[in-house]
């Protein structure tokens, strides 16, 4: 679609592999090195670990590439298999016949010892790579270690390479897979890009493409490098996305907004990176986020305004003493990329929890537990989101971003106040007045808030359902909207309440669907103005 409208001879970040876009950064051929002096001088195992999408399938392909011409190689691809069925794909790749009895692991064995005994006799090489290898089960990986008992008095008859992602070593560092760990002679892990390689990467692959001139600006391809973290997957697919959305703008060349806009439409908002931190936050946010994940269609959020009108939100904690606001920023000040790059630990997970707890009152403990489960000991749960600042504004409450900055590193800041055209973010002790554009280049739509429910715990209310939380609903409703929510006094959800609330998520511009889910709940508890919970604080 694109291709003619940049002068290109095909598309230059398709994920198909090609040799012809071959590109080898620092890392790809120091890894590449291990392997071929591996193949070449050593017996046992050599290990190659990398994220996925860095390049580990392409080195493969290298390496095969370029092994002796008196190499045998089986190449497993799909390692979820049986003890008999992994032995039997290797019989395969090798042309071993299969013996009489091909369900017997002794069988096998013994037919693969006798081929790698004559392949010795012949003067030629046996390589077993396994792709995936994370995925092995432990008896597996416990029969890939036996292989490496087929041997002479002098060298083994098998080469062997596992690779895999990081979740490989760990599994090697068990304390039942010493044995199998003590094997290894060689160690890679493949880290992605660095920024002037992705630099590099971006303008081969237009290069191969026929490309002419500059298509992407030198603050595309950094923001690029931001966004994808240097995974060369990832970069293929924003930036096949960014020409496209150049294409669709009539822009002859792709512009760093281009490229945020394509990196939200691949992620929904969010980077590349995985979420490091919520992980961190322990099972109580993942459970909060399951919860959102299996009601994600109880009351979510829309992009617009809130269209209820509302008391001005004012930050208070638990006893009821309003937050110093932040002072204006002088004209000069900090840029936030400065601000974050100077922050050092009080951008951590644990400082902004810390914050967070203050501001409802609550003190944060390090190191006693994950902070959701000890938010659930103050009867606070947490919510975890993607979404946008109208969704936070809707919600009304302080909430934790992750932020990336220019280096690709995360932040967590606390969004304490929200204005038309200023945010305000507590760092430590300090708070800053932050631009709502310039935000935006940094936080990709994920957010962290706690809440209070009502009744206790965290839970979705529909039709058909009684609970005497169904009698909140209804009070609640009577109060924001000024009229009873008839039979008052009832804990049933009948069809007459759901209509109810079909009605407030139309005027809070929440999805209309009658069920009372998380955000329907806290919108509610907004509109009620609950005094012992903290508010975002205007900001002019």
């Amino acid at each position: 679609m694109y291709t003619s409208f940049f002068g290109l001879n095909e598309k230059p970040f398709s994920i198909t592999p090609d040799p012809r876009y071959l590109f080898m950064s620092e890392r790809h051929t120091e890894g590449l090195a291990h392997l071929l002096y591996g193949v070449r001088e050593s017996g046992g195992f050599i290990q190659l670990t990398g994220e996925v999408g860095t390049g580990k399938t392409t080195l493969v392909r290298t390496l095969l590439q370029q092994l002796p011409a008196d190499a045998d190689v089986a190449l497993i691809l799909n390692p979820q298999l049986s003890r008999v069925e992994f032995l039997s794909a290797i019989c395969e790749e090798l042309g071993v016949p299969l013996p009489d009895d091909p369900n017997s692991v002794k069988s096998l064995t013994n037919a693969l010892n006798a081929f790698l005994l004559r392949n010795h006799a012949r003067g030629r090489h046996t390589i077993l790579i396994v792709d995936e290898a994370q995925n092995l089960k432990l008896d597996v990986l416990e029969q890939v270690r036996l292989l490496t008992n087929l041997e002479t008095a002098k060298q083994k008859l098998l080469q062997i390479i596992l690779i895999g992602q990081p979740e490989l070593r760990e599994v090697l560092e068990r304390r039942d897979m010493r044995q199998l760990a003590q094997r290894i002679t060689g160690r890679y892990h493949l880290e992605p890009l660095s920024r002037e390689e992705t630099d590099a990467y971006v303008q081969h692959r237009l290069k191969v493409a026929g490309a002419v001139g500059t298509i992407f600006t030198p603050g595309a391809r950094r923001t690029l490098y931001r966004l994808s973290g240097g995974v060369p997957r990832v970069i293929n697919v924003i930036a096949d996305r960014a020409l496209l959305g150049a294409f669709s703008r009539e822009s002859q060349q792709v512009t760093p907004a281009i490229v945020r806009a394509a990196a939200r439409e691949v992620y929904g908002r969010r980077p590349g990176a995985g979420l490091s931190w919520l992980r961190w936050a322990g099972a109580g946010a993942l459970l909060g986020l399951g919860l959102f994940t299996g009601f994600a269609w109880l009351g979510r959020a829309g992009d617009g305004e809130p269209a209820v009108p509302r008391p001005a939100p004012v930050l208070e904690t638990a006893a009821g003493a309003p937050a110093t606001p932040a002072a204006e920023p002088a004209a000069d000040g900090p840029v936030l990329q400065d601000i974050l790059a100077s922050a050092g630990d009080a951008t951590s997970t644990d400082a902004a929890f810390a914050t967070l707890f203050r501001l409802w009152g609550e003190t944060y403990r390090r190191g006693t537990g994950s902070a959701c489960k000890q938010a659930e000991q103050h009867q606070l749960f947490c919510l975890f989101q993607r979404g946008s600042l109208a969704q936070v504004r809707g919600m009304d409450r302080p909430a934790i971003l992750t932020l990336r900055d220019l280096d690709s590193n995360q932040h967590q800041v606390v969004l304490s106040g929200l204005g038309e055209q200023q945010a305000t973010l507590t760092i430590g002790e300090q708070e800053y007045r932050v631009p709502l554009a310039e935000l935006d280049r940094y936080w990709f739509g994920e957010y962290l808030l706690l809440w209070r429910p009502v009744a206790g715990e965290v839970k979705a209310y529909f039709p058909g359902m009684r609970d005497p939380g169904v009698r909140w609903i209804r009070e609640a409703l009577a109060a924001i909207q000024g009229r009873p929510a008839t039979p008052m006094g009832s804990d049933l959800f009948d069809e007459a309440l759901a209509e109810r609330v079909r009605e407030y998520q139309r005027q809070r511009r929440l999805t209309v669907d009658g069920l009372v889910g998380q955000q329907t709940q806290i919108a509610m508890i907004t509109d009620l103005g609950a005094g012992d919970q903290p508010r975002l604080t205007r900001v002019n």
